[in-house]
């Protein structure tokens, strides 16, 4: 499929039609990674393309392609570009990437002064981020709002969350900080280099928290990584 048959927008009320399309993607692409999620409704999606805080892709023929959301946490100051997901059949076209920088540019419409942060399991995503100028961060440098935290007991490794004190899971995290940030040529140059580095630690910490989890015990860091990915 050309992407000039397809349109990158701001989702409008129009478009709760396609929310139950929406979330039963999700729902179906996490469990094909065999990865976590944070479960949402369709009425939670619909709320945001009413509230006009949501970007949503479609062909010309109005079938649907894509979809992001936009989630403000303490009081504002924090931002996360949520729920990022692609139709199969238009997956490694670049409408991933198109989506991401349309919530991007829309975050930083609506809440100029705010970091705004992701977390992701996938390395394509963490490209994507990094091409924006977002940067691997620890969990710490993350919003504290109770609500945000809230919102992952639907996922299937909330329990490697609360047994970390929140301040490691199976996801990596990523911030862009308006005030003080690298440009995005710099941390697009920075996941060039280090994308092998991060691919590994990404699974060593996978396997490691799964590891943990089963032993309900903490082992003492041996290195850097261990250090920045707290384990």
């Amino acid at each position: 499929m050309e992407q000039s048959n397809i349109i990158v927008r701001v989702a409008i009320p129009e478009d709760i039609i396609y929310s139950s399309l929406i979330t039963d993607e999700m729902a179906a692409s996490a469990q094909a990674r065999g990865t976590g999620i944070a479960k949402r409704s369709p009425e939670y999606i619909s709320y945001k393309m009413k509230e006009g805080k949501a970007v949503i892709a479609l062909t010309k023929e109005n079938k649907w392609v894509g979809f992001c959301y936009i989630e403000a946490w303490g009081h504002e100051k924090f931002v996360a570009n949520s729920g990022l997901i692609v139709a199969p059949e238009f997956r490694k076209t670049g409408i991933a990437k198109q989506i991401k920088q349309r919530i991007f540019q829309l975050s930083r419409e609506k809440y100029p002064e705010a970091k705004i942060f992701g977390l992701t399991t996938g390395l394509a995503v963490m490209k994507i981020n990094s091409d924006l100028g977002y940067e691997p961060v620890t969990y710490s440098e993350l919003t504290d709002d109770d609500k945000f935290w809230e919102g992952c007991k639907s996922c299937v490794n909330y329990d490697i969350l609360m047994s970390k004190g929140r301040k490691n899971c199976l996801c990596t995290a990523m911030l862009y900080d308006p005030k003080d940030h690298y440009t995005p040529e710099e941390t697009a140059k920075d996941f060039k280099t280090n994308s092998k580095i991060y691919e590994r630690f990404m699974r060593l910490k996978k396997n490691r928290l799964l590891n943990y989890l089963k032993k309900k015990k903490m082992e003492k860091p041996h290195s850097i990584f261990s250090l920045f990915f707290n384990l």
